[in-house]
């Protein structure tokens, strides 16, 4: 089976920008990022690194969570249901059924954001309401969350657990080496960034909680 389709990043990110009122060139301002990037990852000619996503999904106060679920908007908008509520929860689960995640998320079936930098997530679930990302996440050889080397930070605290190939973290001003079997956590807005300086791809399963904003 194919991977999910997932709504366009870029015109989630439009979506969210125009209805906060917010200019491109203000938005690009914010993140630190040129006007014309932006307008190119809105329109799907590029994809965001992780930080670059992450910059901007904090500044809109979106979760980057939310940037999978084409419905979410508008059952955020139903009349009676607030975020994080429980009828806001079950009109959710409702909303789509033939798209609804979880319990069981077959290999499958897993809903795929392909960003810039040789980075892919894989979501491996959701609870609608939960404040958390659960991903399965690949760093390609040569992938990094950043491409100008940039550190980033985020709401949320990270937990990560690597299976196979070696990813690079560097937290702060200290530099790990995550080989298959180790695990890291840290509140993530403490500067960050991952890459892999390998030649096999960097597998392991990474979980947000509190990013959800």
């Amino acid at each position: 089976m194919s991977p999910a389709v997932v709504p366009p990043l870029g015109a989630r990110i439009r979506q969210a920008r125009l209805e906060r009122g917010r200019s491109l060139r203000a938005l690009a301002r914010e993140v630190g990022v040129s006007p014309s990037l932006v307008s190119q990852i809105e329109t799907g000619k590029s994809q965001p690194s992780v930080s670059t996503l992450y910059a901007i999904t904090t500044a809109l106060g979106i979760s980057v969570e939310s940037l999978f679920d084409v419905r979410e908007s508008v059952v955020a908008s139903s009349p009676g249901s607030s975020p994080g509520t429980v009828p806001h929860a079950l009109a959710a689960l409702a909303a789509e059924p033939g798209r609804r995640i979880g319990p069981l998320v077959g290999a499958g079936g897993r809903e795929t954001l392909e960003l810039d930098s040789g980075v892919v997530w894989e979501r491996l679930g959701r609870v609608p309401g939960a404040e958390t990302g659960f991903l399965l996440v690949t760093y390609r050889p040569g992938g990094s969350s950043s491409g100008s080397g940039a550190l980033m930070r985020h709401p949320g605290t990270e937990y990560g657990y690597l299976t196979s190939g070696e990813l690079v973290l560097t937290l702060g001003f200290e530099e790990y080496t995550l080989r298959p079997g180790d695990s890291v956590c840290f509140e993530s807005t403490t500067p960050h960034r991952y890459r892999n300086d390998g030649e096999v791809p960097a597998v392991g399963v990474w979980f947000v909680s509190g990013d959800v904003q």
